[in-house]
């Protein structure tokens, strides 16, 4: 389901939302994000919670200190005791925020890609109870115009229309890290047994469309700047089309898949 700009209203911030903040060195860039949620956000939210993936600079001090200035006791780090995966940490941010019982949680990068400014309007339709997973596309918009490379923005056309033809959805891109979930649905999908690499957000797609769970999407702006990045686009590519591919001919029978089979285990 695509939701366009001009349908989601701004909504009060419910109390029980966290935005979750994966962090790996992101020093330099974290405190702009924080100065970037919009102040009513920023107060209301009852979690902003930063997990720092072990990072090797200063990132969790970093955010201890924002914290501490300004003031922000609904600021929480935690930092992993090693390096788990960009997926290994959402893992460990959604299971916090089941194990606390928010309602809403929302994903949002520590590089300043994603704007914070539209965390309202990312989690609108999941208080309207229009969806249980919502995340901003940078393809129904006009990424180009935004930086993103040339290489970036063929691969991810790419890509989704792979993906959309073997599963049969019709998302405009399956690769923005921009989320929101409702937090009983996390609870419904066996998240944890994911990958921890960089195509857990794939594969929570596929999984929110197994169970048969409703998404949202709608246009966001691109911002590529200076940041560092640290994803390997080519393996990325291949791990998408890989777990895109071999659940489609599990799921049909064609042909068994033993992580696909652990995944779906009941």
């Amino acid at each position: 389901m695509t939701v366009t700009m001009d349908q989601i209203s701004t909504q009060t911030i419910d109390q029980n939302l966290a935005i979750y903040i994966p962090a790996y060195n992101a020093a330099l860039t974290l405190p702009g994000v924080l100065d970037r949620i919009p102040s009513q956000v920023r107060s209301t939210a009852k979690k902003i919670l930063v997990v720092d993936n072990h990072s090797s600079d200063n990132t969790s001090l970093v955010a201890l200190d924002y914290k501490s200035q300004n003031g922000l006791q609904n600021l929480e780090v935690i930092r992993n005791e090693k390096n788990v995966g960009y997926g290994g940490s959402q893992k460990v941010g959604y299971q916090h925020c089941i194990d606390q019982d928010y309602r809403f949680v929302v994903m949002l990068h520590s590089d300043g890609q994603y704007a914070p400014e539209l965390i309202e309007k990312i989690i609108a339709p999941l208080v309207r109870g229009e969806a249980e997973m919502v995340f901003g596309s940078r393809m129904a918009g006009d990424p180009r115009k935004g930086g993103m490379p040339f290489h970036r923005y063929w691969g991810n056309r790419v890509l989704t229309t792979i993906q959309n033809w073997t599963l049969g959805s019709r998302f405009s891109e399956f690769h923005s890290g921009y989320r929101a979930f409702s937090v009983e649905a996390l609870k419904k999908v066996p998240f944890q047994r994911l990958s921890s690499d960089y195509h857990f957000d794939t594969e929570m797609i596929i999984l929110f469309r197994q169970a048969g769970l409703r998404i949202a999407e709608f246009p966001i702006p691109t911002h590529y700047g200076d940041e560092k990045n640290y994803v390997n686009i080519w393996k990325y590519g291949m791990d998408c089309l890989v777990t895109t591919t071999t659940y489609w001919l599990h799921t049909k029978g064609i042909r068994h898949s033993r992580n696909w089979a652990r995944i779906l285990a009941k």
